[in-house]
């Protein structure tokens, strides 16, 4: 893999450990700015809002001009967002600084994704996607834990420091690393914005984008809600949230490696091994969430199968996207991100039933089940083989 890649995903590594690290800083956050879990979750959501929106928008405005300046920008507009964050004493504040955070990632994720496709052959795209997404999937290891960590020891506003901390090296490494490019160059044979748009009329983008969305969905909802489940159903301390960030971060870079190397070849056999193992785990792990010997194994599997399956279907959307070279990346972040926003909201609203901690869990179970529903039915479309192609 080209060596820019890496320096891509070391940036990703500090923008993962921000999308990720409310998992272990809900509470806090809550209790701090007095309102409910619930509500302080909501704070996921609005990230993944403006990743949503703004992943097209900020991709349609930065197609015109050289990857590495558009890079830069986005990721020092991010680490920004995060000082600002730091000394928020509102959650409507902290609110709108998780939303531009999410515009800038949204911005500097369209462009590495786009970039990334560019660097490899089309039957390599989704190894590169494996290398960006390890970014991610570290930060669940390392980044998320480590600042859950730091927010127990320190309170929340040192994880979001040292966020915008970790954006220097990153912007270091991408003036070093990344080509300077030409705007000229780069956009020749480039076709124009609105061809590039008539793309999401495809019913195979807007399939893979959809279950993609689902997936995402279920991850965000079960992930969000971590801590509450951690520490009242199993009843363990604080500190052993970051024990299950680590392992759910662990499984998920092993789920993503594993799946980089088949989602160019076998897309259709990731879904139907991962998808239905995927929808067990999660009620499984609600059920077992007061044996710590169980939720943790649990909490490793759950993380390696939806980084798994989700990757696969965003290397799809690339893959289904390749006459949007431009805004193919924006496709894949819009994908991931709607599912970001939807599944907090719904596993949030679990928790005021009587399942409680455990409804987040159900909720992502359903999410999965949901996904499952759509993707058997056109398991050859999601494989690329002709025959789908003849179906969609």
């Amino acid at each position: 893999m080209p060596f820019p890649l890496y320096l891509l995903a070391l940036a990703i590594f500090a923008m993962g450990t921000s999308e990720f690290m409310l998992s272990g800083l809900v509470p806090d956050i809550a209790l701090d700015l007095d309102v409910t879990v619930g509500t302080a979750g909501a704070l996921t959501s609005a990230y993944a809002i403006g990743m949503t929106v703004g992943a097209p928008l900020v991709a349609a405005s930065a197609r015109n001009r050289p990857r590495r300046p558009a890079l830069l920008g986005f990721l020092l507009a991010f680490a920004a967002a995060h000082a600002v964050g730091a000394v928020s004493t509102s959650l409507a504040l902290l609110f709108a600084t998780r939303v531009v955070a999410a515009l800038a990632n949204a911005g500097f994720l369209a462009v590495a994704l786009a970039a990334a496709a560019a660097l490899v052959p089309p039957d390599r795209k989704g190894r590169a996607l494996a290398v960006l997404l390890s970014g991610t999937t570290l930060a669940t290891i390392a980044g998320v834990p480590g600042g859950a960590v730091l927010g127990t020891v320190f309170g929340w506003q040192a994880t979001f420091w040292a966020v915008a901390a970790l954006c220097l090296p990153a912007a270091v490494g991408i003036l070093k690393g990344v080509p300077a490019g030409d705007a000229a160059h780069e956009g020749s044979g480039k076709p124009a914005l609105l061809t590039e748009l008539a793309q999401l009329a495809r019913p195979r983008l807007l399939l893979v984008m959809l279950l993609g969305a689902l997936v995402n969905a279920a991850t965000f909802g079960g992930l969000t809600f971590l801590a509450p489940v951690v520490t009242d159903p199993a009843g363990l301390d604080e500190l052993w949230v970051s024990v299950a960030l680590v392992l759910f971060g662990a499984g998920s870079f092993a789920g993503v490696t594993v799946a980089g190397r088949l989602s160019d070849s076998s897309p259709g056999t990731v879904v139907a091994v991962a998808g239905p193992l995927l929808l067990i785990g999660w009620p499984a792990l609600a059920l077992l969430a007061h044996e710590p010997v169980a939720l943790f194994p649990l909490v490793f599997v759950q993380g390696a199968l939806s980084f798994a399956l989700g990757s696969t279907l965003i290397a799809r959307v690339l893959h289904e996207a390749a006459g949007a070279p431009t805004m193919a990346g924006s496709y894949a972040t819009a994908a991931l991100n709607v599912g970001a926003a939807v599944g907090p909201v719904a596993a949030g609203a679990a928790l005021g039933t009587e399942a409680g901690a455990m409804g987040p869990l159900y909720t992502a179970g359903l999410l999965v089940a949901m996904a499952l529903l759509v993707a058997f039915p056109f398991l050859p479309v999601i494989g690329g083989t002709r025959s789908g192609a003849a179906r969609l």
